[in-house]
């Protein structure tokens, strides 16, 4: 089975006024850690969209091994899913696509949503939480016409929840992996706090102060720009 990863970090972050990929985690930045992540998944491939704040990322992040698909139009609400559809191996037989904030989701849920997926003909698969469906989540490739047809990427959750295709939720622990998609959730996700129960424990991370006048601390360890794979 050829499985490709899809990690969208497109987004402009209009609620902080910033790139929230170059935020500081785990003295690394939010979008390297998240590919950390995602490599250590083992995809046959990686993509990673990228929108306004792409030549930032580029100079700052490890993009190594990784196929970069540039999406300037999510800037104005437009899908980014749809022209990473473009740079899918032609042998996948589907995409799990990820987000580029969310470092809490672990390689074993990923292992466990492709694992479930695995069979014949399973066009949709969601990772249900104890707090709802969240990412990562599973499409077959005969669900890429539908995606091409998606206006925003946030409009995946109604093919997802429309009921035309069967879906297979996959059971994943705890609660959705937090986002930093305000400075409350940012500051909750560096912490290592969410909701309920905190399904989330980060390891061990650097204090760094966050000044909202000058809101991106960025890793404090040089790092080495490395070949990009476009």
């Amino acid at each position: 089975m050829f499985v490709t990863g899809l990690l969208l970090a497109a987004d402009s972050s209009p609620h902080l006024g910033v790139p929230r990929q170059l935020l500081a985690y785990h003295g690394d930045t939010l979008l390297g850690a998240t590919l950390d992540v995602a490599r250590n998944c083992g995809f046959d491939q990686l993509i990673v969209t990228l929108g306004s704040a792409a030549d930032q990322i580029r100079d700052r992040v490890d993009l190594d091994g990784v196929r970069v698909v540039d999406s300037p139009h999510a800037d104005t609400g437009s899908s980014s899913i749809v022209p990473a559809l473009d740079a899918v191996d032609h042998g996948t037989d589907g995409i799990v696509v990820m987000l580029g904030d969310q470092p809490g989701v672990t390689s074993a849920t990923v292992w466990s949503l492709v694992a479930e997926v695995a069979g014949p003909a399973t066009p949709i698969g969601v990772s249900r939480y104890d707090n709802g469906h969240g990412h990562p989540c599973w499409f077959g490739r005969e669900l890429f016409g539908e995606l091409r047809q998606l206006r925003s990427d946030d409009d995946l959750w109604d093919l997802i929840e429309g009921g035309s295709y069967p879906l297979t939720q996959v059971d994943a622990i705890g609660n959705i992996p937090a986002r930093a998609g305000t400075w409350d959730d940012y500051r909750r996700l560096v912490s290592g706090h969410t909701p309920a129960h905190g399904a989330f424990t980060p390891g061990a991370f650097e204090d760094t102060p966050i000044d909202d006048a000058h809101p991106v601390p960025l890793p404090t360890r040089p790092r080495r720009r490395r070949r990009t794979s476009t």
